[in-house]
Parts: structure tokens; sequence; C-alpha cells
């Protein structure tokens, strides 16, 4: 079973989840956007331990903390790292509260019938075991649906549960994420799609929970049922390319909804800024996802 206390936590806080997952593929624009141009690193390993130093002055932050956010995704490779000599994720729930969740796929395929599903995920049991272990709640896992085709959309959806049910039996919570581009010309079309495949699966979950992390709908309200159904512990939203402003607008438009966002939220900080500056700008951001995840 997944831990309760942290389910409930998931399930009835208010506030939202931090995306803090950028993983091999979208760390050098994550670093760019940073003020951390490519060449002041050369290798992978300082690539990821500048995003790791960027990671832990979020998370340490005076503005981090609780009482607004309740979770946060992490990219694998932060399960080895640690914050003042503690787990990463060791410090995210003992210290601070936050419900941690781990980024598992492995990126895409190339699209077909409209869409992309995710690549294999080699040594996913293991991976599932390890992060039980260092204490993980839950996961992530990321498909992209660019056009309304039934076919590709139903081939998407398939395999996410297909991945969740692997991850429901390693005792944890799947956040199940069949994101829709904002660019889809059939945007509307395909969210209904989506959203059809999507409630004809959850009935087989029985009392075991997923979570849905989709992208902001065209339709207000579109997802109202799925934030009610019993299989469902939360439903988050991504911003998905919107602006923060556009995003936080469409979110407090959708009760029920709460954001699960990464460019949205740490846009603005920068690698340059002092510590009192970066605080206050985080803050900020923090406090509009906030009032936006619990309208």
């Amino acid at each position: 079973m997944p831990d309760q206390e942290q389910l409930t936590r998931f399930e009835t806080g208010r506030g939202f989840i931090a995306a803090l997952d950028q993983s091999g593929g979208s760390t050098p624009k994550a670093l760019r956007l940073y003020g951390v141009d490519e060449s002041e690193y050369s290798s992978s390993e300082e690539m990821f331990d500048l995003i790791h130093a960027a990671r832990v002055r979020v998370v340490t932050s005076r503005a981090f903390t609780s009482g607004r956010i309740l979770g946060a995704i992490l990219f694998e490779g932060t399960l080895d790292r640690q914050i003042d000599g503690r787990g990463f994720v060791d410090y995210l729930w003992k210290g601070k509260g936050i419900v941690p969740f781990l980024k598992i796929d492995k990126g895409m395929q190339d699209e077909q019938d409209g869409v992309q599903v995710m690549r294999e995920i080699p040594g996913l049991d293991e991976l599932l075991s390890r992060a039980r272990a260092a204490g993980v709640f839950g996961t992530k896992e990321r498909s992209v649906i660019h056009s309304a085709n039934a076919a590709g959309i139903d081939r998407v959806v398939a395999q996410q549960f297909e991945v969740a049910e692997r991850v429901l039996a390693a005792d944890l919570v799947p956040i199940v994420e069949p994101e829709v581009d904002i660019k889809a010309p059939d945007k509307a079309e395909a969210e209904a799609l989506l959203k059809a495949a999507i409630v004809e699966r959850l009935d087989a979950l029985g009392d075991r929970k997923i979570a849905l992390k989709i992208t902001l709908p065209s339709v207000d309200g579109f997802y109202s049922d799925l934030v009610a159904h019993p299989a469902v512990a939360r439903v988050v939203a991504l911003s998905g390319g919107y602006s923060r402003d556009e995003a936080n607008a469409s979110l407090s438009r959708n009760p029920g909804l709460i954001a699960s966002f990464s460019r949205a939220l740490l846009d603005g900080l920068t690698a340059q800024q002092s510590d009192e500056e970066f605080d206050r700008t985080l803050d900020a951001s923090i406090e509009s996802i906030h009032r936006a995840s619990i309208a």
C-alpha cells in the first residue's frame, strides 16, 4: 500500500505540485533560462551538477514550503543526490512535508498516428523498488497527443495504464500524463477522445487510485468528472507552453484542478540573482500558482 499519510496529504491538501524533473533532453534549455549557458559546462556530469544546484536552491528557499506546495516531481538522478547531508527525497518529505514523486519515463518515440508514446523503460521494476526504498510516494510518466486521432490516443492511454499497473504493483501512486499539445489544431476534440479513453479504464482500477496530469482544457470544467472519480486521487494540470499568467487564469476557471508547473514555476529565476532576489521572485511565483490552484 502507498504511504497513507502521504496519500491523505496529496488527496486533501491545498496547494500544487512543483515539477522539478528536467532530464537529459530538457536540461540544457532549463539551464539557459536559468542564466547558465552551455559554454559553462563540458560534460553531462557537469550539466547535471548545475541543474541539481538549481533544484537545491529552489527547494531550500524559504518560499518553498508545504503551506503552498503539496509535492515535487524529481528526476531519476535526484534519488542519489543529497541536501545538507540528507537524501533529497528524505529532505523533501521529512524535512519539509512535501510529497516526493519520480519521473520514470525515458522520453518518447517519434510521432505516429498523431501521438508520441513512451519509449521502453528498461529496468522499471528495479527503479520502482529503489524509489520506494528511498521514500518516493508516486511516479510520473509522460506521452504527448498532437491531434485528435482516436487510434493514436487509445494507444497512448493503453500504454499509460499498462505502466500504471506496474507502478501500483510496487505500492506507488502513478501520475498518468497524456499531455495534449496546446498547438493541436483540434485540441478540444482530442481532449474529448482522451477523456473517454481514460474513463473507460478507470473503472477497472477498483479501490486502487491513480492521479492524472493533463493539459489545461479548452472547455472550462471539462475534467470535473475526472476530479470526482473515486479512482482518481488528484487531477493536476501542466502549463504546456502557456505563460504563467495564462496558465493561472485557466487554472482558476477549473475548480478541482491544481497546478503541476515546471517552466511556469521557475520563470524569472536566474543563477545570477542574490538569495534575497531569488527568494522574492520564487515566492511571487509560488503564491500566484497556489492561489490559482485553490480558486
